[in-house]
């Protein structure tokens, strides 16, 4: 608890002054200056639990308008999840034309707003565990806001956030990142099997070998991000990630990071805004359909096409970059199965397994086998989502992933059927079991779609069907994806020096949407 300074009540004459220090003015002059009231410990206990919880509430955001632009209609769409279905959605991350108070959303609300309660934190307790779960929600929530621009303001950040400080490398805040994420561990470790206020929990209710599990996963999640651009550095810190001694990473459905939101924003956004701004998207819908996979039913809700539009109902999305549809048709497509109680997910046991079948496949020391951990991967995600045939699954050898057909004829897709199966062959070449592994690992962390799309770009998997129509060919050449996000435009007026320094950080050195951040840099890309 941090300790508070009490100043003394001097009265004006010296008897008033005895008579005083005896009845009204009793509790000031009795206080110890060095130790804090109770009212005092009061507030700061209040104020270490909202500056806590308020950070928790922008890694996947509970508001439900943040949480709208950053994983409805950036991330969705980008991670072959969501579509929009609002005919007035006209310049959007989708066509690649999105809106200048779109572009800043990730960048300009999640990084002030987690830092002021960082340093809310800090102000108001020198406890370790507190602290030390705070380094890893921050570290969880801005990694997202990295890897959506490449270099951000981080390590010289003030108190309050404000962004006109120097934007590091990307290279600098993955380093910070990952030692802050083992500085937290190593605080944490001695406190493994106790429990804190759950009050300033909302995701683990206070039970510190959970965060211990969470920092490492995350530290893995960047390990494996960092395998094109610094291999060795990767399987060292993969390697250390999954080290038992250091509490180890997430191995069960138990020790995945959810968190319950007044509401869950994807109920509002796919059902209650317009009555739906949102929809499914093709990718995934195709790849599910070919698998037959029996997941469907929990992640969607058929579409609701009629005999008049010669469509046979199923499980239809909507493509990326489609032309604004009426909204009457756009909400025929397959709608989200989510409920307003439904807790919104930060990452899952289903994601530790694949990137540790990632890592075995690499010949790093996970463990366990590449097979083992790829069919881990799959039956935690089964079980995680209560759907039963994962043993089935896994042996089929032979199904595929839908060529994309749009119920009503306009937007069909007419490139390469991926060819990738779902059952493990160890005697496949690396590069196939690599997308077989990312593949099912995309299907399983649905709907986080900002990590889906880092993924992509990292590996080249799933294969994505480009924008149907694409709006910004100078930014995104045609047939290309998106490699990154632009900085905010008034960024170029508050913080103008700093922020075309950092641009000699990206490949090729401009502020556009193809132009890749550190980590991006697969060869076969």
């Amino acid at each position: 608890m941090r300790k508070s300074i009490i100043k003394f009540a001097l009265c004006g004459g010296m008897l008033a002054g005895m008579l005083a220090s005896c009845t009204g003015d009793y509790m000031d002059y009795n206080t110890n200056p060095y130790e804090a009231t109770k009212d005092q410990m009061d507030r700061d206990a209040y104020l270490t639990r909202s500056a806590l919880t308020g950070m928790q509430g922008y890694v996947i955001p509970t508001d439900v308008l943040l949480n709208q632009f950053l994983e409805a209609l950036l991330g969705g769409p980008y991670g072959g999840y969501l579509a929009e279905s609002n005919s007035g959605f006209t310049n959007r991350f989708s066509n690649y034309n999105q809106s200048q108070d779109w572009v800043g959303k990730l960048y300009k609300d999640v990084i002030p707003n987690v830092y002021a309660n960082y340093a809310q934190l800090e102000a108001a307790t020198e406890d370790p565990v507190y602290l030390s779960v705070g380094k890893v929600v921050k570290v969880a929530a801005i990694l997202r806001v990295t890897d959506g621009y490449g270099p951000i303001p981080y390590s010289q950040l003030g108190a309050n956030g404000d962004l006109t400080a120097p934007l590091d490398t990307q290279k600098k805040v993955y380093e910070t990142m990952l030692n802050e994420l083992d500085e937290a561990v190593t605080a944490l470790l001695p406190h493994r099997t106790e429990t804190f206020s759950s009050k300033a929990d909302k995701v683990y209710s206070g039970k510190v070998e959970n965060w211990i599990k969470l920092a490492n996963s995350l530290k893995l999640r960047m390990a494996m991000r960092m395998v094109y651009v610094d291999s060795t550095t990767a399987q060292a810190k993969a390697v250390e990630a999954v080290d038992s001694e250091r509490g180890g990473v997430f191995t069960s459905n138990d020790d995945n990071a959810t968190i319950q939101a007044t509401t869950n924003p994807f109920r509002v956004i796919m059902y209650e805004y317009n009555g739906g701004d949102s929809r499914i998207a093709a990718d995934i819908t195709a790849y599910m359909n070919g698998y037959k996979d029996p997941r469907r039913e929990k992640y969607f809700v058929e579409s609701t096409f009629t005999t008049a539009d010669g469509v046979k109902n199923g499980y239809h999305g909507i493509r990326l970059g489609t032309e604004p549809l009426p909204s009457e048709t756009a909400h025929k497509y397959s709608n989200m199965n989510v409920e307003a109680n439904t807790k919104l997910v930060w990452m899952t046991a289903a994601e530790v397994a694949f990137l540790r079948a990632e890592g075995a496949l690499r010949g790093w020391n996970m463990g366990g086998t590449a097979e083992s951990f790829y069919k881990k991967g799959v039956e935690l995600s089964f079980s995680q989502w209560g759907a039963s045939g994962a043993d089935a699954y896994l042996e089929d050898g032979s199904s595929l992933p839908d060529l994309y057909k749009d119920p009503l004829g306009t937007y069909s897709y007419n490139g390469s059927q991926p060819t990738i199966t779902i059952k493990y062959d160890n005697s496949a070449v690396f590069e196939t079991n690599l997308e077989r592994i990312i593949t099912q690992k995309w299907i399983a962390i649905f709907p986080l779609g900002n990590e889906a799309w880092a993924e992509f770009r990292r590996t080249g998997y799933p294969r994505l069907m480009t924008a149907a129509v694409n709006k910004n060919k100078a930014e995104v050449p045609e047939g290309t994806f998106p490699r990154r996000l632009p900085y905010p435009q008034d960024e170029y007026k508050d913080n103008g020096t700093n922020v075309q320094n950092a641009l000699q950080d990206l490949k090729p050195a401009n502020d556009r949407m193809s132009s890749k951040v550190w980590w991006d840099c697969n060869p076969n890309i």
